[in-house]
Formats: structure tokens, C-alpha cells, sequence
């Protein structure tokens, strides 16, 4: 258990211990120590917290400039399928997508540094959905991508109908016209 590195340059999935006995469970969420055998350096300065019902998707969201995000993501109840596009120009991934399952059995956390689009979907009835961001929210540095680009070709698992958006989200550029992506 702990940090896993992906394929996608910087992108870790982190397993945690959970300690569990008749009376619940126990876990750390976050530790900086935990951080010394990756390559994740950060500073956290937000947290966030949404809740959602199923079929909610969020995403494809990212920020440009000095506010680009990295953002450690879980879920505290329920499911989601979270996903990642890789929109750094210079990364070997660029243009490719990562997706994991993430939910309140396995309690694993996604990092995603600087440079991903990042969207998620709600697969149970209802979800709460948490993230620490090294960067405040700034409305002048937000991009996104549409999240049913068919060159991204990311499988949601929910079909199209079952899906409900915000009006920006159904907006959102196709992939080759998002905003470019630079610190």
C-alpha cells in the first residue's frame, strides 16, 4: 500500500492503510512524509467538496497559467469513475486519457499534478467527492475540454442519457481547439 505510479508522467494513485475493527475504520488521507518516494512536490492551499447524484458528470476542468492546479482527489461516500487528459504539449501522453475507480470500499486517492484535465462521474446514487488543490480557483485560468470528444474516446461507463451536465460542461472545446496548456 501506498504511493503507485502510473504511466502518465507525475499521475500517483495512492493506497491507503485503513485500519478497521468492529467499531469502523481508521486511515490517514493525507501525509507529507508519505510523499518522499514520489516526485510529488506541493503545497496545498484549498480544499474542496462537492456532492453529487448519480450520472452527474464534472469535468473536463483545467487552469492555465500560475494557477494551474495540482489536486489530490477521493471520494468519501459513494462511486465515481475519475478521469484525466494529459494536455501538457511536451509529455509522451499528451492527448491520452487515465481512468480509475475510485469510491468509499477502496478509498484510493488520485494525485493529479499540473497539466491534466480532470473530470469525474457519479456512479451511485449519490456522491461526496473531495479534493486538496495547490492553487486557488481562478475564473481567468479555467479551460476545459468536452468530456465526449470522440478523439479522447473515454468511456464513461453511463450512456449518454443517463448523464447530467452543467451548461458549461455540454460547451466545453473538442480537444484540438482547447485552450494550450503552459505554467
Amino acid at each position: 500500500m501506498g504511493w503507485l505510479k502510473t504511466d502518465f508522467e507525475g499521475l500517483w494513485v495512492f493506497e491507503p492503510r485503513i485500519f478497521g475493527d468492529n467499531r469502523g475504520y481508521f486511515l490517514e488521507s493525507f501525509n507529507e512524509n508519505t510523499l518522499k518516494d514520489t516526485d510529488i512536490y506541493v503545497r496545498f492551499v484549498q480544499d474542496n467538496e462537492a456532492k453529487s447524484t448519480k450520472g452527474v458528470l464534472r469535468g473536463l476542468h483545467y487552469q492555465v497559467g500560475k494557477n494551474a492546479q495540482s489536486k489530490l482527489v477521493r471520494v468519501v461516500t459513494g462511486e465515481v469513475l475519475d478521469v484525466v487528459v494529459d494536455v501538457r504539449p511536451s509529455s509522451k501522453t499528451f492527448g491520452q486519457h487515465f481512468s480509475i475507480i475510485l469510491n468509499d470500499i477502496n478509498k484510493n486517492q488520485l494525485f493529479v499534478p499540473k497539466g491534466f484535465a480532470h473530470g469525474y462521474v457519479v456512479l451511485s446514487e449519490e456522491a461526496i467527492f473531495v479534493y486538496k488543490c495547490d492553487a486557488f480557483y481562478d475564473k481567468d485560468a479555467e479551460a476545459g475540454i468536452k468530456f465526449d470528444d470522440p478523439k479522447l474516446n473515454i468511456d464513461w461507463i453511463l450512456t449518454l442519457e443517463n448523464l447530467k451536465l452543467s451548461d458549461k460542461d455540454l460547451v466545453q472545446p473538442l480537444f484540438e481547439n482547447h485552450k494550450a496548456f503552459y505554467l
